[in-house]
Order: structure tokens, then sequence, then C-alpha cells
């Protein structure tokens, strides 16, 4: 495809001045950028961020200070961008594959996620790529997509405008009553039970932003294949555990997982991602006309209709982006892989188990988020007796430490341990809570 991605949406004249263009965009770009830093220590690893010192910050789950490798690479691009717009994104998005920027971006992200580059599509967040993937299926009258109660407003958003322009219809379950004594058995159950025959889609949430459970999808993938529908899809809203967890994405056993990687991976803000594989991508109709796609592309010349099988590429929504932001994402993934993932993981459950264990010693706290690691990730739900979530929250944000409310019809106060924070930050906010319930 040496010659291709040039000439796909590339007019005459800019072909013409090809012999103009800034050669190996790639390799002047890493000239200029800092190689990744010493990441060997969890100091120096909160040294790349640049969050405001008289706050402890347990709320980076919600959109992420940039690190130090990230915010290089953003102003890389950008002053690339800056001194020759017209030449550098076209080139960067029309070049052969060796100097072809989102594929290199692609290539790094597959890479984290145990899969392929064709398989990853670049989005903005984790909102769009549930949009893409729902209205992209083939729904059709009378059918249903089961979700669950537990599920954030942007998912439910999804499936209700895409079941309702489709004719198909939509169904919440709950999963258990209370979270933190929910098994990875009863969850199953409760799934498989409510599975009927008109069901085709199930959309779940990896970890949940309402209780800070993690559903253990690989053990919930596997019984799906087991028992239901045939061709029963399953759709995944990964947000809060890509960048947290040490898992294969792309073997879970899901048939789309959705993410933003603005949040737990440390990406640019306003970027994300959708895995599929090529069988379930071709099984998907795309929503926005994509810049990625050249048979998508020469289609439109010809005045037909795509032949070839739908791809990533042809579900990346086009039109013109922050390339700055979403081609630095690459960084953010290479300094994933640096500081290791099963290293992460690990950082971030013994937070999480110490603030757990704190909180859980404290007899006016009612936790939340199950004890057990394996069904928890980056986030603690709780409440506090007699005050009022947001209070606790208000209180906490008085003590310069700043918590976050879950957006749900219920809610909760949570605290998210992350590498940004030490065990010593952990115990003060232990303790804050503690002094606010008295």
């Amino acid at each position: 495809m040496s010659l291709t991605r040039r000439e796909f949406l590339a007019a005459p004249a800019a072909l013409a001045a090809t012999s103009l263009l800034p050669t190996g965009l790639l390799a002047a770009v890493a000239a200029e950028t800092p190689a990744l830093p010493d990441l060997s220590s969890w100091e120096r690893i909160r040294a790349q961020f640049t969050l405001d010192p008289s706050y402890a910050h347990f709320a980076s789950f919600f959109i992420a200070s940039h690190p130090e490798p990230v915010r290089a690479a953003i102003d890389g691009y950008r002053r690339a961008m800056d001194r020759n717009p017209f030449h550098i994104i076209e080139q960067g998005l029309f070049e052969d594959d060796a100097h072809n920027v989102p594929l290199q971006v692609q290539t790094e992200i597959a890479d984290y996620l145990g899969g392929r580059a064709q398989e990853v599509c670049l989005t903005g967040n984790t909102t769009t790529g549930l949009a893409l993937v729902y209205h992209g299926l083939p729904l059709q009258l009378g059918d249903e997509v089961l979700c669950t109660t537990h599920d954030h407003y942007s998912h439910h958003e999804s499936i209700r405008l895409a079941t309702a322009r489709a004719g198909a219809s939509m169904r919440k379950i709950k999963l258990f009553d209370e979270a933190a004594t929910a098994t990875t058995e009863s969850i199953i159950d409760a799934l498989l039970k409510d599975i009927g025959p008109k069901t085709r889609v199930v959309g779940l949430t990896w970890v949940h932003s309402s209780s800070g459970i993690r559903l253990p999808i690989r053990e919930i993938a596997s019984a799906l294949r087991a028992r239901s529908n045939p061709g029963l899809v399953l759709v995944v809203d990964g947000v809060h555990g890509i960048g947290a967890t040490d898992e294969t994405i792309a073997t879970l056993g899901c048939d789309y997982f959705c993410a933003g990687t603005h949040k737990w991976m440390f990406a640019p803000r306003g970027t994300g991602l959708v895995w599929a594989n090529a069988d379930n991508w071709a099984r998907l109709r795309p929503t926005i006309p994509s810049f990625s796609d050249l048979d998508q592309y020469t289609a439109w010349e010809q005045d037909i209709v795509p032949t070839s099988p739908n791809n990533a590429n042809r579900m990346m929504p086009g039109g013109f982006h922050a390339y700055e932001h979403q081609w630095a994402t690459a960084a953010a993934f290479a300094m994933h892989k640096q500081m290791g993932r099963a290293r992460v993981a690990a950082r971030i459950r013994s937070l999480n188990d110490q603030c757990k264990a704190g909180l859980a010693a404290n007899p006016k706290v009612t936790l939340h988020t199950p004890m057990s690691g394996d069904l928890s990730a980056g986030l603690v739900a709780f409440e506090v007796a007699g005050v009022k979530p947001l209070d606790v929250v208000k209180q906490l944000l008085a003590k310069r430490i700043i918590a976050s409310t879950s957006p749900y019809a219920i809610t909760y106060a949570r605290l998210a341990p992350s590498l940004v924070n030490t065990p010593e930050q952990v115990e003060r906010a232990v303790r804050a809570v503690r002094e606010i319930s008295g």
C-alpha cells in the first residue's frame, strides 16, 4: 500500500508536491522528543505528573493528568504541525505503512492488548466506541440487547438509541443486590438465567464506576460460549480495567472491547479505542465516514458500495481530529509497557487493598466494593453513616484530599488509589474518613 494511502483523499495538487514533503516525520518527531525516562521506582513514576502537590489526588481515573512522556509526544507533534500543518498531517495520514502514524499508534496499542494492529479502531472516548459498536450491529425487529442495571449512562444510552432505530428491544437485569458480597458464580448464574431466545447481544461493564466491582469477564465469556444462543455477541465497556489490571484484553473472550484511554492508561485527553477481531469487525456497519479505509473511498469515487469486508479502519471516525493527541497515544502505551502491566496492576491492587481494609475497619463505613482483588480494581466505593456522599467528598476536599461521587441514581463516595498515590496518602485518606465519620 505504499502509494494507495497517499492517493487516498489526496488532491492532485498535493500529489504534485510530494517532493516537497518533509521526510521521516516519525523519525523527526522522535529526534526532538526525549526518550522514556527511568520508571524503575514509584517515586520516579509519580514525578512524571505535574499534579498539584498540595492535594492528594484520588480521582485520577476521571481524566488523567498527562505524564511527561505523553506531554513530550504531544508537544513534538504539535510543533511539527504548527511549522507545516498541511504537509505533516497529509504525510502522517496518507503515507506508506512504514510512515503512517495512525498505523504506528494501532501497532503500539495492539502490542499492549495482545492483538494485531488491524484489530484496533481509534476513537475519541468510550462513549464514541460504544455508540459505533451498537449502531453498527445488524440488529433487527424483535432482537434483544441485554445489559445490566449497573452500567453507565453512556452504555445504556448507546443501546437505547441503537435499539430504537432498529426496532429491537433493550432489557436491564441485576447481576447482584450488593456488589460487595457478589461472587463469580452468582454473577454468572444471574446473567445466564436471564438470557432469552431473542437475546442477540449482551452488554457488560468490566469495572463498575458505580460500585468498584470488577466483573469476571473471562469466566463470563466462557460461560456464554458454552451455554447461550449461537452467535450471541458480548460487548464490554472496559475503560476502568485497561491500565489498572493485568489482563490480555485480546484474549478476554469478549467480541467488542470499548475504552477511553485517557483514564488509567494516561493517554492524551480525547483518545480511546475499540478492539475486535476481523470476523467481528466484518459484522458491523459503519456509522461515520472513515479517512483510514481506502476501499471505502475508492467505492465512493466509483459510486458503488464497498464490496470488501468491513474492518477496524472503516469503523474509525473520519474528519480531522486533534492529531497531536491521537498520535501521542502511542507514548502512553509505551510508558505502560516499560512500567510493566503486571507490576502496575499489583501496585494498584496493593493500594486499593490498603484503602479497603482501612475503611472496612471503621464501623460507621459501609464498603460497597468487594474486598477481593479478583473482583475489584482501582475504585473503592463507600458510604459514611449519617453523611451524604457529596458531603463526604466536600469534607475530604477541605482536608486537601480529592475524592469523587459516583454519577448514578444511587450514589456513593469514591476513593481511587492509583500510581500517583503513596501508601502514606492512602492512610491519610482513610484517617480523614474516620474523622468525618465522627
